[in-house]
């Protein structure tokens, strides 16, 4: 197979609600579904959603009630992999025969289950979660809710004939990671954002030009009119955005780019949507004549990458 319909879908969350989001998340797959969709990505943080309160709420301030209150609502909304949160979604896409990638914070049992990942999970067409890569460096506040992660998820995974990979927002920024999909033959790359044509504009075409390969940015939606007042300090937070001219929190911008780095969708914004494109395989092995990053244009011999795929622990026991 040289051909896959792939797509992004533009969506906001029942914010901080997770069970709501993956609802919502679960009905969009479905209607992908419907129209023949094989591979559909998501926005960052989806589910339960992107922690938008620190930066306006003085999340700095050390010790604050306020802060603590907002950070136990995240993480008793937060996706627990291990304890079956995502097997709902699983099993759609294991009937409907179509693979996601999909933005999470995961509260991870692994770790203790009180911390939180920003995770980008992959649930392949047979329902199996291929992977789970936690955010290697949350970005600037979002250091006040998020724990850093691990190399486990650097991984892709075959699709319909394609070589399918993703990161997180800024770690898209970082070319380590980037190569480190591209060595494992990356063909067609999710980068997962909270919603913002200012992020995705110019990367999408970049790693796109870069790597040779199509690009889904896929992003989400949120205004701050829409959080509703059974979040704790929903006024506060509210007018906070008001006041500082940033009703859309998150904007969108999702868009999808060719190995030659121009747009196939051009990103779309403050609406929410399902869109894709017919992907062929041949268009990567056109451009990958005159430039092929881990291949023909690359000096293993002078420059070589290693990465430590190995899940982080606090702890190892042996009971023998």
């Amino acid at each position: 197979m040289t051909q896959i319909r792939a797509g992004f879908a533009q969506i906001a969350p029942a914010w901080l609600d997770g069970a709501a989001t993956l609802e919502k998340v679960s009905d969009h797959v479905s209607q992908a579904a419907d129209q023949s969709i094989q591979l559909l990505a998501f926005g960052e943080a989806l589910v339960p959603g992107y922690p938008f309160w620190p930066e306006l709420t003085g999340g700095a301030v050390f010790d604050s009630e306020r802060q603590k209150e907002m950070f136990a609502l995240y993480a008793r909304e937060a996706v627990d992999i291990s304890g079956g949160d995502l097997d709902q979604l699983r099993q759609i896409c294991k009937q409907r025969n179509i693979a996601v990638y999909l933005g999470t914070i995961e509260r991870a049992a692994d770790r203790g289950g009180h911390s939180l990942y920003a995770s980008l999970v992959y649930i392949d067409p047979h329902g199996d979660i291929g992977s789970v890569h936690r955010k290697l460096m949350p970005t600037y506040e979002e250091r006040l809710t998020w724990s850093p992660g691990d190399g486990h998820g650097l991984r892709t995974h075959p699709l319909h004939g394609f070589t399918v990979g993703g990161l997180n927002c800024w770690e898209n920024w970082m070319p380590l990671p980037r190569a480190s999909l591209y060595a494992q033959g990356e063909n067609l790359h999710v980068a997962a954002w909270p919603g913002s044509k200012r992020n995705t504009e110019d990367i999408t075409r970049f790693i796109a030009r870069e790597s040779r390969s199509f690009v889904i940015s896929a992003s989400g939606l949120m205004n701050a009119d829409w959080i509703t007042d059974e979040v704790p300090g929903a006024r506060e937070i509210r007018t906070a955005a008001h006041a500082g001219g940033r009703s859309w929190l998150a904007g969108g911008g999702s868009c999808i780019a060719g190995p030659d780095g121009q747009w196939i969708i051009e990103p779309q914004n403050e609406v929410e949507t399902i869109m894709y494109a017919e992907l062929d395989l041949e268009f990567v092995y056109r451009e990958r004549q005159n430039f092929d990053p881990v291949g023909h244009y690359s000096r293993p011999d002078v420059t070589h990458l290693k990465v430590d795929r190995r899940r982080q622990s606090t702890a190892s026991f042996r009971d023998d």
